[in-house]
């Protein structure tokens, strides 16, 4: 018979569970009872970026299926975030979920995530830093099932228009500010992005600064590297040549582009599946960001597979997970929605197979990746209201409010 308290707890669980991490065990240490024989039924919850890849991972589930025996059935989540709290509140999650990086510290603290790495015989094939956005108490959790990088897109029309070519691509901050200015005019805007860190944080990185330290346990906001990444962020947004998406009455990057309202746009590699859907006939490049002081700098976007610690199926759901990860299985998902494969070794055949994302794909090498600390997702989206003042805001202001939220957020998540 579950008691007042038990159920105050658990309603309160499932609320703040993608906040706090709370755990998706409360008051019950019992090992859930493992199913080990005969066919098993798998559920697998997926936030899904559209139809292309809604079908592409049923295809693999039932490719599985058939081969395993077992049973498997794809939902997509309305609200993954939330649809997931309750679940794990409710003791009945899905067996196999998306986990995107922001949330994942919450999960991996909660207990909600059953711990799946070290069953992986060839996880060396997922770069380090993939790895490590996935990992908790040093301890891999569960694979990244795909990742992305953000480069420079260009409206190859309205580049050509203005006289450029591709020697002309931006190398530098400098030559970023002079070709921005050139293109800006007659309804367009040299560049337009998305008022979020997770565009202009690439800007602090070139500046050789970044959120926190390499380990997360220290916050490295408010250093003269990061101020000097959104100050050059404001000069172009002050001098018109840059735009936030909304203020051109678009909704992010690749709509601007794809209506000729932006000759430049910084987007991952998402772009390209965006592109073809609604853009058809718009002809763009990708380019390399241009390096600031401190070289060249992107960052890295991933999703890793969950297995849920409530699962009755966890051995069949990790068996799932090894062949939705296989090199095989990613260059498909490559083929069906753009994402890039997790695995080097898969990435590599990517690149061969699709000489057009290069940019994209020499991005790994030097991206930044998440900050994955328990409870900051707060902080981030705190940080993503601040920056949307920007172009009149004071950027070091900016920069110690962050600090101040994100060492708060790191006593409590460490």
């Amino acid at each position: 018979m579950v008691t007042r308290t038990a159920v105050a707890a658990l309603a309160t669980c499932a609320a703040l569970l993608t906040a706090t991490g709370c755990s998706s065990s409360f008051g019950d240490d019992k090992e859930p009872e493992q199913a080990k024989t005969g066919k098993q039924k798998l559920t697998v919850l997926i936030a899904t970026s559209g139809d292309a890849e809604t079908q592409a991972v049923k295809t693999a589930a039932a490719a599985y299926a058939k081969k395993s025996g077992n049973t498997v059935t794809v939902e997509v989540a309305k609200d993954m975030n939330q649809q997931l709290a309750q679940s794990f509140a409710g003791h009945k999650p899905p067996d196999v979920f998306y986990v995107n990086s922001d949330q994942f510290a919450n999960y991996a603290k909660g207990g909600s995530l059953y711990p799946y790495g070290d069953q992986i015989s060839d996880a060396g094939d997922f770069s380090e830093q993939l790895r490590t956005s996935f990992s908790y108490d040093g301890k891999l959790v569960c694979l990244p099932k795909d990742t992305s990088t953000l480069g420079l897109a260009i409206n190859s029309d309205l580049w050509e228009k203005a006289g450029l070519t591709e020697k002309d691509y931006p190398k530098t901050w400098k030559d970023l500010e002079t070709v921005a200015d050139k293109l800006t005019g007659d309804g367009v805007t040299g560049l337009v992005t998305s008022d979020e860190y997770q565009r202009l944080g690439v800007f602090m990185k070139q500046a050789g600064g970044w959120v926190t330290d390499a380990d997360q346990k220290k916050m490295t906001a408010d250093t003269p590297e990061n101020a000097e990444g959104l100050t050059f962020v404001q000069s172009l947004l002050k001098s018109g040549s840059m735009k936030f998406a909304k203020q051109v009455d678009t909704s992010w990057g690749g709509e601007a582009l794809g209506k000729g309202k932006a000759a430049m746009t910084i987007e991952g590699n998402w772009l390209d599946g965006g592109m073809k859907l609604d853009y058809p006939d718009v002809k763009y490049a990708i380019a390399p960001l241009p390096a600031g002081p401190a070289g060249q700098g992107t960052l890295a976007f991933s999703t890793c597979w969950g297995v849920a610690a409530d699962s009755a199926h966890r051995e069949a759901s990790v068996d799932l997970v090894k062949s939705l990860t296989t090199a095989d299985q990613q260059i498909k998902f490559a083929e069906g929605f753009g994402v890039m494969p997790s695995r080097t070794s898969a990435l590599k055949t990517y690149a061969e197979q699709q000489p057009a994302a290069k940019a994209w794909v020499d991005g790994s090498a030097y991206a930044q990746g998440p900050v994955t600390i328990a409870g900051f997702d707060k902080v981030l989206s705190q940080f993503n209201t601040d920056l949307q003042s920007l172009r009149t805001a004071d950027p070091k202001k900016i920069l110690a409010d962050l600090q101040r939220n994100g060492e708060q957020a790191i006593a409590k998540g460490n």
